[in-house]
């Protein structure tokens, strides 16, 4: 009788190949998670060149760049009328959106009745990929798309009515921010004079970033020169104590031209953690923070059309490892890094600032 030679693994010849199994897929999930990425950020530069292109496309047609924010002032601090569509939307039609933008009732609010649908889309040019948030959003029964794209709107300054509290009728315009976009204007190309490949146009934000008004912090600003810069230190704290309960439904809308729904500043430079501790308890609207303990969050002092003047630091957030990628006024996109310097970062934000920028600061 023959003998049966044939034998099966032993144990720990089977541990080995599990062991081997095991660090061939450690090694391998790094590289294949870095692809992701790097394929991702592909597209979030793409989708910045795109919005870039709509918006030269809209110079060129009315011979300035698209207002983010049109009011007119009623009674002190009232406004008596509002077309607060954004940047963004207006870019639409030039970017192959024109069905989106014909849906679109310009003579009302974004959030009223007949502009629920079409603001209620989420528009793929507007969401970077890396962004696990970006969604739309059911706020109070109307539905928003967010957005992870936001227009420069200056560096802390935002705006603010010429008007006193005594005033009882409004006179107009406003004094505008230093940045590629500002509330009642449309900026032309011959107002980058620090041109255009070193001026900001769009920058990247994180959807439902967490946000509080702060008027307090403001106070001690100089309403005489409201876009001065008050030093050559970073302009508010790290921290932000006794500034109420933050809420995070902002950069929530694409359609909303308020800074704190589509815009950003160069306050800070990009992804700088600024926190506040949260009461324990707190409920936030969409996708909550931890609901108590410090957390990052963007401040301002008060809305555009809250009447009083506007300053707010609204940060350039991403979800790419080290920094943002970012659109200048020439059509070029850049990443910037989170490690560029404040001053740079802030000169950048200005149109016409008169800074002398490095090729090699940032």
């Amino acid at each position: 009788m023959i003998p049966d030679r044939r034998r099966g693994f032993t144990l720990i010849e089977l541990l080995v190949v599990i062991a081997i199994i095991a660090v061939l897929i450690a090694l391998l999930l790094p590289a294949v998670q870095s692809a992701r990425e790097a394929a991702r950020r592909m597209q979030c530069i793409n989708n910045l060149k795109q919005i870039g292109l709509a918006s030269h496309n809209y110079e060129s047609t009315n011979g300035a760049f698209q207002p983010s924010n049109i009011m007119q002032e009623g009674k002190y601090p009232t406004v008596a009328w509002t077309n607060n569509w954004s940047a963004l939307a207006k870019a639409l039609p030039f970017a192959e959106g024109g069905a989106a933008y014909n849906a679109m009732n310009f003579t009302v609010k974004d959030s009223q009745n007949s502009n629920t649908t079409i603001c209620g889309l989420l528009i793929s040019m507007f969401v970077c990929p890396s962004d696990p948030n970006t969604r739309a959003f059911n706020d109070g029964g109307t539905v928003f798309g967010a957005t992870n794209y936001g227009p420069n709107d200056g560096d802390w300054y935002v705006f603010s009515w010429p008007d006193t509290p005594t005033s009882q009728i409004g006179s107009g315009g406003g004094t505008p921010s230093r940045g590629a976009f500002a509330v009642n204007q449309a900026r032309s190309i011959a107002q980058f004079v620090d041109g255009t490949s070193n001026t900001i146009l769009f920058s990247e934000v994180k959807s439902f970033q967490p946000r509080i008004k702060c008027g307090s912090l403001f106070s001690g600003i100089s309403s005489s020169a409201p876009t001065s810069f008050p030093g050559p230190n970073d302009p508010l704290p790290a921290q932000y104590t006794s500034c109420g309960v933050p809420d995070n439904k902002f950069h929530s809308r694409w359609s909303n031209g308020g800074v704190y729904h589509t815009g950003f500043t160069t306050a800070w430079p990009p992804n700088k953690s600024t926190t506040t501790n949260v009461p324990a308890g707190t409920v936030f609207t969409f996708p909550g923070p931890p609901s108590s303990g410090p957390i990052d969050v963007d401040i301002i002092s008060a809305n555009e059309n809250d009447g009083g003047p506007t300053y707010a630091a609204f940060t350039s957030r991403s979800y790419h490892s080290g920094g943002v990628n970012t659109l200048f006024a020439d059509g070029s996109v850049k990443f910037i890094k989170s490690s560029v310097n404040g001053t740079t970062w802030r000169a950048l934000g200005t149109l016409a600032g008169g800074e002398v920028i490095s090729a090699d600061a940032y």
